[in-house]
């Protein structure tokens, strides 16, 4: 298999990293956070000029035609960086939702308006009860008349407070958890009945609650089928798993740099701590966990969009599980390595230790994961 990036590939890895380069560090992403929205409206302008924003979506539909592979470029130098717009909230997940479940008609609408920043979309599904549980949803749609009806709670909505419009997941039959009766509905954040409350996580950007008091949508809201949304949904997070991954690599590569160059400069006893032998071993241990996790960052961008969806949830689990141990692996070795500095606040060290948490947590965390390969790997019966 050839691994190698294609020529468009190579100048969108060269561009996207210029790009993080120059816009970001501890200080400018500080300022960015202090933002209304959590993050720079002028930087995600322009993402969209320079075509990052329509990436994944068909040409007909104001995008670029990118595959996952495209995303994984884009979320490694992203974590690079940590960039703290919503590109996994609202192209990933958002736009993914509608280019794979929306009818013609509602991928012309909207996909356009979000490749060139108009609009932003924010995927409120997760519920307290559930924890990672994908089809676990009490969020009920009641028909009535033509359009529905939605009651129910949302939480740790990723950029929930900054998205124009919301795609809300809600049951029309069957019970809790069961995969069948699950749909995706489109709705106006400022919608009657839609309350908001945003707030900053741990990682330095922006997630929601929101609670939905008999919500009225129209019944041309519906993405897809309604009851049948099960697939699309695992589908668009397992891509959003992937671009997890892919992200936790550039942190991972980043961190490993700067704890290089921190036991290259800092003396004990008068001499660089990096010339201790079990610090060398302890580097050369974080080098090997992050080159693991590429190749299965690699792997999970190759195999997101396979239509074998127990093959995809194979591949997509064994990286989370990969990236949930070498980033926590990483992370502990770098804060130790650069002693009590890398806990400052001011350091970098500390904020990619907190989104590498993050990721782990999001959409699964390892063990979580390791449960879901074995479900697939050894099926029982």
């Amino acid at each position: 298999m050839d691994f190698d990036f294609t020529e468009e590939q190579r100048l969108l890895d060269e561009t996207v990293r210029r790009l993080v380069k120059d816009e970001y560090d501890i200080p400018k992403r500080r300022s960015y956070m202090a933002a209304p929205e959590g993050f720079s409206r002028a930087l995600w302008e322009r993402y969209g000029e320079l075509g990052l924003l329509g990436l994944p979506f068909a040409e007909s539909e104001g995008g670029f035609g990118g595959s996952a592979v495209e995303t994984m470029i884009v979320m490694e130098s992203f974590g690079r960086g940590l960039v703290v717009e919503p590109y996994l909230a609202s192209i990933v997940l958002g736009g993914g939702l509608v280019a794979l479940g929306g009818s013609d008609a509602q991928r012309r609408a909207i996909l356009p308006r979000v490749a060139a920043g108009k609009l932003l979309l924010a995927f409120a599904h997760g519920e307290r009860q559930a924890r990672y549980g994908l089809s676990d949803v009490e969020t009920t749609a009641k028909k009535d008349g033509a359009g529905w009806v939605l009651e129910g709670r949302k939480g740790v909505v990723l950029n929930g407070d900054s998205a124009g419009t919301l795609i809300v997941s809600a049951r029309t039959g069957g019970s809790s958890r069961e995969r069948q009766g699950l749909a995706l509905f489109l709705v106006d954040a400022k919608a009657k009945g839609v309350a908001i409350r945003g707030y900053p996580t741990v990682d330095g950007l922006r997630a929601a609650e929101i609670t939905l008091d008999r919500v009225p949508v129209a019944g041309d809201a519906v993405l897809g089928t309604p009851g049948a949304a099960y697939p699309v949904i695992e589908r668009i997070v397992d891509r959003a798993i992937a671009a997890l991954a892919a992200e936790a690599v550039g942190i991972m590569e980043t961190l490993n740099a700067v704890t290089l160059d921190y036991l290259k400069t800092r003396k004990q006893f008068g001499v660089p701590i990096g010339s201790f032998q079990a610090l060398q071993h302890r580097m050369a241990d974080m080098v090997i966990e992050h080159e693991q996790s590429k190749s299965m960052a690699v792997l999970a961008a190759l195999s997101a969009d396979l239509d074998d969806a127990a093959e995809r949830r194979r591949v997509i689990s064994a990286a989370k599980v990969q990236i949930g141990k070498s980033g926590r692996f990483v992370g502990q070795q770098a804060i130790q390595l650069h002693g009590g500095i890398g806990m400052t606040d001011e350091y970098a060290a500390g904020h990619y230790f907190k989104r590498l948490t993050m990721i782990d947590q999001t959409f699964g965390d390892a063990d979580h994961h390791l449960d879901r390969f074995a479900e697939v790997a050894l099926p029982t019966g």
